[in-house]
């Protein structure tokens, strides 16, 4: 199959959790005989801050603006078996239009943002898409499973909507030999509605709790907020370092947005990196977490202070470690990138998509360069946003 993503961005994971979705997600799908290209906004904030050195099996390419992408991708997305666009991609709604005059393929949206999404779309519209384009995508990806699945094909018209969950890399994210540095750990962008659950989890657990240790790592934490003394900050931790920083943690912190709390069934790409790592995770709650993880027995629910600070001293470490080596074995068992690539595969297919492997030597089944000239590509990005200034 031939696959052309339009996303938010691959290259970079500064401020966004696309990158790592997209990137588990397309090398696996890549593993499977498939050929892959990645089309991405080449934007200053993110082309000052790429951490991905290389991609195997997925080819990437930087457009510079809407009019760049037409001229030189249109015949790429008429040839394609399938053309997938992503949820807070710049000028969204005028992409998903070109997309849909031109692809002769099966054409998806791909919401990772699905609740917020829909939220947008029911107060004062969506930058990125509209009602009108629901009832055209000839399939809708959410990152939200449950109701809000009905909600999208009965009140939004689509004619398919179907979960495609974020994932973990195994090969990635795996328990490590490390003395934890902190008792309990934050990894998440900023954001207003989610503020008042870490205030209330974390914040206020640590200062109850002066001989404990905690950290926040994310961007874009306004200045004004005041962080008690045993609470570390760091701004960014890049994929690479993922791993290591939850192994560090003896229990690591899963807080939801609000839009996706009152939706349901929106796991956090987060919560599976943390439970691949075997680190005990402290959740909120909100409905259809116990599709993905039992309560009590590969997560533990919090929606207090009090209920945190009950964890933190008194729970054992062998109670932890068994919830955390649970969490890892449900997740080996159904959330890896892997499982996420078969099930995008099999929605695909069930769309209309040729779903066979390309052969290696089937040229003219595959994309023909020829038919666009070499733009910026990743290697080149990357190249050239490490020249010294």
């Amino acid at each position: 199959m031939k696959l052309v993503v339009l996303g938010l961005s691959i290259t970079s994971s500064w401020g966004n959790g696309h990158a790592t979705t997209y990137r588990g997600l397309l090398r696996e799908f890549a593993a499977r005989g498939h050929e892959v290209l990645f089309l991405e906004r080449d934007v200053p904030w993110y082309a000052d801050n790429r951490d991905l050195a290389e991609l195997p099996g997925i080819d990437v390419q930087l457009y510079a603006n809407l009019s760049e992408l037409k001229h030189e991708y249109t015949p790429t997305i008429r040839e394609a078996d399938a053309v997938i666009v992503g949820s807070y991609v710049q000028e969204g709604i005028a992409i998903g239009n070109w997309v849909l005059r031109n692809a002769h393929g099966v054409t998806a949206f791909y919401d990772i943002d699905t609740p917020v999404t829909l939220a947008h779309l029911r107060r004062d519209g969506c930058d990125y898409l509209s009602a009108e384009l629901i009832a055209r995508y000839d399939l809708y990806l959410s990152f939200t499973g449950g109701p809000t699945l009905g909600e999208l094909q009965r009140l939004w018209g689509s004619p398919a909507a179907r979960p495609l969950y974020c994932a973990v890399d195994p090969q990635a994210y795996f328990p490590d030999k490390h003395a934890p540095l902190w008792d309990l750990g934050y990894l998440g962008t900023y954001s207003a509605d989610r503020q008042p659950a870490l205030d209330r989890l974390m914040l206020r657990p640590a200062e109850r709790l002066g001989e404990n240790t905690f950290i926040v790592a994310g961007a874009q934490y306004p200045n004004d907020i005041v962080w008690p003394e045993n609470v570390e900050r760091v701004e960014h931790v890049p994929p690479d370092r993922h791993r290591r920083f939850y192994n560090q943690q003896r229990f690591t912190l899963n807080l939801t947005r609000a839009d996706m709390i009152a939706a349901g069934w929106s796991p956090s790409v987060r919560l599976f990196e943390a439970a691949a790592c075997g680190t005990p995770i402290i959740s909120d709650c909100w409905p259809g977490i116990d599709q993905f993880f039992t309560p009590g027995c590969e997560v533990l629910l919090a929606t207090t202070g009090n209920d945190v600070v009950r964890i933190l001293h008194g729970m054992s470490e062998p109670d932890a470690r068994a919830i955390g080596e649970a969490a890892r074995q449900r997740v080996l068992a159904a959330h890896t990138a892997a499982h996420r690539a078969a099930e995008l595969e099999s929605h695909l297919q069930e769309a209309g998509a040729d779903s066979a492997p390309l052969p290696e030597r089937d040229s003219d089944r595959r994309f023909n360069s020829t038919t666009r000239p070499p733009r910026l590509s990743l290697n080149a990005a990357l190249s050239s946003s490490r020249q010294p200034a």
